[in-house]
């Protein structure tokens, strides 16, 4: 078998990741999945204070390389993840808005993400990846990827709060992104992020620019910025206290990625396991190829999943389109220049909804695998996951800090299984019971 599949051509219908359509039609498709990956991937460098040009070029490189290192045969597209926003925001001490002055600390964080995930993608594509579904079970990464969500609520309430000017502005960009979201059919309903952007944007121009409601928008950056040119490139600096925050991350990932190629499997009704450890191997060094020029981490993306589920078109091609589509953009400095122009109540209005969807994500996790909260092992692990969190407790170990993103992962883990027990009638002490108020019989 060759290392690429042999694409065969199909005028219509289901086609699966080894097939394609016409090259019109397939180029349609690709442009179609960046505009779908557009919005996330444009938003999580800004909230990160990183550039959203710079991202959305190595989003191109980092899905062209998942392509190659996965041989064609698994369908995806690498984008901006948020699940750095809040170890980046804490070891950068940004406090939003504009660009990030200590960049480089981050990406050298973000570089040992990276390695890490590499080296789980290794071992998985060695042994398998039962011991991380051990290691990790449903309760346990339910409450990592909600203490996530809750951990970045204050960066989202932040941008909306304040003049009631702005809060209208976020409010209503909150309510476009969940109208699309809900009812926005099968074309609108991958793309909430960006539809919700598009109205937040022109409400605040009309209001701001036109009427004088709030600070009128920029565009003096974009009129002095050239059509084409280099993405600004940013290289990493390595502090140790940065690593060892920002670097437990890779274990989001590989539960985020786990999940993503199960769910593509059960869409093309194929089995994708001997790929996965080299969807992390290429996801882990994609990550690391991005932190060395400025980009931030990468991760396979779910809105991407939602436009293949809707056109029933798995073709591995398209992605190579939509790679391709990308880094023109990223050769775009007047175009990053654009997305930077966006205002702080509709990047927050965005948050509200983006961070609340990370923080139920893990509730969904919980429901799709039945986790049973009867349990106390389960009870417990959740509820400490969550709070520390939430809360953003910080421990201090040794020269290290340790911020609330990796207390929530590392404690969640260590939780479960120091709470393990042999005896399964053990588990279910009366915790439960008498935090619900709910009588025993």
């Amino acid at each position: 078998m060759s290392y690429f599949p042999r694409w065969t051509l199909r005028s219509g219908g289901e086609v699966a990741p080894d097939e394609r359509l016409p090259w019109p039609r397939m180029a349609a498709l690709g442009v179609q999945h960046v505009v779908a990956m557009f919005g996330a991937t444009a938003l999580a460098p800004i909230l990160m204070g990183f550039d959203p040009n710079t991202a959305i070029f190595f989003s191109g490189i980092g899905t062209l390389l998942f392509f190659v290192m996965t041989g064609g045969r698994l369908p995806s597209y690498l984008g901006s993840s948020f699940a750095f926003i809040a170890v980046v925001v804490t070891a950068t001490g940004y406090a939003g808005g504009g660009p990030n002055p200590n960049i480089p600390v981050a990406l050298g964080g973000i570089a040992a993400a990276g390695l890490l995930y590499t080296l789980i993608g290794i071992i998985v594509h060695a042994a398998g990846t039962g011991w991380i579904e051990r290691m990790m079970p449903p309760v346990v990464t339910g409450a990592i990827v909600a203490a996530i969500g809750l951990n970045l609520a204050p960066i989202a309430v932040k941008d909306v709060s304040g003049d009631g000017f702005n809060s209208v502005i976020g409010l209503l960009t909150l309510a476009a992104v969940a109208l699309v979201a809900v009812r926005g059919g099968n074309w609108l309903r991958p793309l909430p992020i960006l539809v919700g952007a598009a109205v937040g944007y022109a409400a605040y121009f009309i209001g701001a620019n036109l009427l004088g409601f709030g600070t009128p928008i920029d565009f003096s950056g974009v009129a002095a910025a050239d059509w084409f040119g280099l993405p600004t490139f940013t290289a990493p600096v390595f502090e140790p206290a940065a690593m060892v925050l920002i670097a437990p991350v890779a274990v989001i990932l590989v539960a985020e990625n786990l999940g993503h190629v199960k769910g593509i499997a059960a869409m093309t009704g194929r089995n994708l396991d001997p790929l996965i450890g080299r969807a992390f191997i290429a996801d882990g060094v994609a990550t690391m190829i991005s932190a060395s020029g400025g980009g931030t981490g990468v991760t396979t993306y779910a809105e991407n999943m939602g436009v293949m589920a809707v056109t029933r078109i798995y073709s591995t091609l398209v992605f190579v389109v939509a790679a391709g589509v990308a880094l023109v953009l990223g050769f775009s400095p007047k175009f990053g220049a654009l997305i930077m122009t966006l205002p702080a109540p509709v990047i927050g209005g965005l948050a509200l909804v983006v961070f609340g969807l990370i923080a139920a994500t893990g509730g969904r996790i919980w429901v799709l695998n039945r986790v049973d909260f009867a349990k106390a092992r389960n009870l417990i692990t959740a509820a400490v996951a969550l709070t520390a969190g939430a809360g953003d407790l910080t421990l201090g170990i040794g020269g290290f800090t340790l911020g609330g993103i990796g207390t929530a992962t590392f404690g969640a883990i260590l939780l479960y299984h120091l709470l393990g027990s042999h005896d399964p009638e053990a588990e279910q002490v009366g915790l439960a019971d008498s935090a619900t108020d709910v009588p025993r019989h």
